[in-house]
Formats: structure tokens, sequence, C-alpha cells
């Protein structure tokens, strides 16, 4: 698998709203050299050791031929903020919900449209014959809780 460039980004509409590389409160949002970096959609506090979901501003539609990972922000890292997420598959669409976790002994707020998360893309050898068709798919804004199968 190859990483996408800004330009192969660009080009693949995956987002919207999209954002050339923009600063917001000394932090950076939209399209990277080699990865978009994701805002949050709503105010959360994280306190030590706690876990919250938080939706993305953005609204992704995944190409057939492409992955991606969900990475950390270093600021936020820095502050002992991590944001865990599973695999953004092939043809999925939907408000991306994350997970983040906060490992500090500080009580942290971050305010809604804030940078959260870098989104890496891969290029797959050629688009998939099975694209996503899972329970998440057109996933809604605002944090989507777990859907168990079968329940």
């Amino acid at each position: 698998m190859t990483v996408l460039s800004a330009q192969s980004i660009r080009k693949r509409n995956i987002f919207e709203p999209f954002h050339e590389r923009t600063v917001m409160n000394g932090m950076t949002f939209g399209l990277g050299p080699a990865g978009y970096d994701v805002r949050i959609a709503e105010e959360i506090v994280l306190y030590n050791g706690r876990s919250v979901l938080a939706s993305t501003v953005e609204h992704f539609t995944m190409p057939f031929d492409c992955l991606a990972y969900v990475k950390d922000k270093s600021t936020w890292a820095r502050r002992f903020v991590l944001v865990q997420n599973t695999v953004i598959e092939p043809g999925w669409r939907g408000f991306l919900t994350l997970e983040i976790t906060c490992d500090g002994d500080q009580m942290v707020t971050i305010p809604a449209g804030s940078p959260i998360a870098q989104v890496v893309f891969h290029k797959l050898d050629e688009p998939t014959e099975s694209p996503y068709a899972g329970k998440y798919q057109d996933q809604a804004a605002g944090p989507q809780p777990a859907r168990l199968e079968g329940l």
C-alpha cells in the first residue's frame, strides 16, 4: 500500500467540508502533506483515565481503492489526549466517531471545531470488489454508540 500525497487526497473528494491547510487556535487542520487533519464537532471534557465518543465535522466518502488510519495529533498527544479508532474501510460513508481518552492528570477541554486527529490514506493495489456495507454505513453526525449484531 502507498500513502496518498496531498494532491492525491485533494483530487479524490473524500471530505465535506474540505479545507486546505488552515491554522486555528495554534493547531492545523485540513489537508496536510500526507494526510488530512479532522476537527471535532462537539465540545468534550476529558478527565484522567476517562474516554468519550466524539464525532468529526467532516463527512467521509471513502473511495473503493483506499483505506485510512486515524492517528493522534502531536499537540494533543503531548497533553496525553489519545485518539483510538478502527480502520476506515474502502467504500465507507459517514461522520467518523472517534474514541478519545485522557491519560494525563489534568482535565482537558477540547472546544467544538478544534483539530483532533490526522487521517492517513493508503491506496490499495486495486479497487476492492467488496466495499464496506456494514452496520455503520452512512453513519449520522454526532457520536454513535456501538451497535451489537444480533441484539
